[in-house]
């Protein structure tokens, strides 16, 4: 037995919110991470970090609210939705293109590079797609394969941001450490400091014998 339409779509919004909700909670343990801070050192790094944390939410946005509307309204009104949301997953994969251009913004990262171009061929083809299937009007059932691509790009995008996470920590790794003060060291080093200078008493003796002696 075939399942329903509505049923699928609903299942699929599901599946969106779920992986939107999971890369928030990602996105935001990463904020509070070393190798954040390490990133922000970096600005086309950063910057292109943050294009692709934006484009990330937008695919996945793309198949929760068109699969909602198509299940709960008109056909004509899921196809505004999706026109409205293509419209600015594009801008967001142009912006991105633009960031990635820039030197050094993928972090010596293989993935993110092949996923950057893969990504932005998937949306030309998944924004394409319904009208190809469906005419000037798509019927529901003509944004399934654009909703399932756009899942898939998300995921696949989410994956290579954790790879490049990955490459940077090694990188991290490799990297020679410079030996820090131990706390015993730095109070040492302190006390050393405040300690009076020997030949300033010395100079401070005789010139107060000499103030005696006048």
């Amino acid at each position: 037995m075939l399942i329903n339409l509505n049923e699928f779509l609903l299942g699929v919004a599901g599946i969106a919110a779920t992986l939107i909700g999971t890369f928030i909670v990602g996105v935001f343990f990463y904020l509070d991470t070393d190798l954040h801070r390490r990133m922000m050192t970096s600005d086309a790094a950063d910057r292109y970090l943050r294009s692709g944390v934006r484009w990330v939410f937008l695919i996945y946005a793309l198949p929760l609210f068109v699969s909602l509307a198509l299940a709960a309204f008109e056909p004509i009104w899921g196809a505004a939705i999706f026109i409205a949301m293509s419209v600015i997953v594009v801008l967001s994969s142009v912006d991105t293109g633009r960031q990635m251009l820039m030197r050094g913004a993928s972090g010596n990262s293989t993935a993110l590079l092949i996923n950057q171009w893969t990504s932005t061929a998937a949306v030309i083809v998944l924004v394409a797609l319904p009208w190809i299937i469906g005419g000037w009007v798509p019927p529901a059932p003509a944004f399934i394969p654009s909703i399932l691509l756009a899942l898939a790009a998300g995921f696949a995008s989410t994956a290579a941001l954790i790879m490049a996470q990955f490459d940077a920590t090694a990188a991290m790794v490799a990297e020679p450490e410079t030996p820090t003060a131990t706390s015993e060291e730095v109070r040492a080093s302190r006390r050393q400091q405040l300690r009076p200078n020997p030949s300033f008493r010395g100079s401070l003796r005789r010139w107060l014998r000499r103030r005696s002696r006048g």
